[in-house]
């Protein structure tokens, strides 16, 4: 008995029109993980050499040099963007206030991270929307089914089979989306909060000694 195969465009007609939001959805998904990839790869995220960097500036009391040097790197780096706030605080004020640079790293930090996490909130509601529009094909398609048996003068198995056979297609594309939807969230979210936590991290020793400098 030989099994039947079908092209991915047979298989888009058996699915019915439900089929065409999880295109919508599968086009999204893809366009969204190449998008935010090339983004968080042109933005360098490393932090360690711009801390080592910044942290010989300040030693030496050179606030406009590490200004000058994170302000040739602000356009590929958000680590840059954030020490710079920073050492603007320092090089603007005669006065360490060890609350206000804080908080200029802070502010620049969240605008930092959203950045970084724009379109997150898409890949989510992609991810959830999915697999309840491949289960609504489904449904759909098992109304369709049912209607085809009473409809039958003679019913077989052949008829139940096909019915269900088309309906679940729309779910199993459903779920295909949400998993890669998912998987990208996933990892794309664990990037950004790896790197919040080293830009955490640096910040707090930069902080400290830029007070004990004072």
């Amino acid at each position: 008995m030989e099994t039947a195969s079908f092209s991915m465009l047979e298989l888009f007609k058996l699915g019915g029109v439900i089929m065409w939001p999880l295109l919508v959805f599968s086009i999204a998904v893809v366009a969204i993980a190449i998008e935010r990839a090339a983004f968080l790869i042109y933005h360098n995220l490393d932090v360690d050499d711009l801390e080592v960097t910044v942290s010989d500036y300040i030693g030496k009391k050179n606030y406009s040099a590490a200004c000058d040097y994170l302000g040739g790197l602000t356009k590929r780096r958000m680590g840059a963007r954030i020490f710079l706030a920073i050492t603007e605080q320092m090089k603007s004020s005669q006065n360490f206030s060890e609350h206000r640079v804080e908080k200029a790293a802070e502010t620049e930090a969240v605008k930092c991270i959203s950045s970084l996490e724009n379109s997150f909130n898409f890949l989510t509601a992609i991810g959830s929307l999915a697999p309840l529009t491949g289960f609504l094909g489904t449904v759909t398609g098992m109304i369709g089914a049912f209607r085809s048996i009473s409809e039958a003068t003679e019913v077989n198995a052949q008829i139940v089979a096909n019915g269900i056979y088309e309906a679940l297609i729309t779910t199993v594309f459903g779920l295909v989306i949400a998993i890669i939807a998912m998987i990208a969230h996933s990892i794309y979210s664990h990037i950004v909060d790896r790197f919040a936590a080293k830009v955490e991290n640096s910040c707090t020793r930069i902080i400290s000694q830029l007070g004990e400098k004072q």
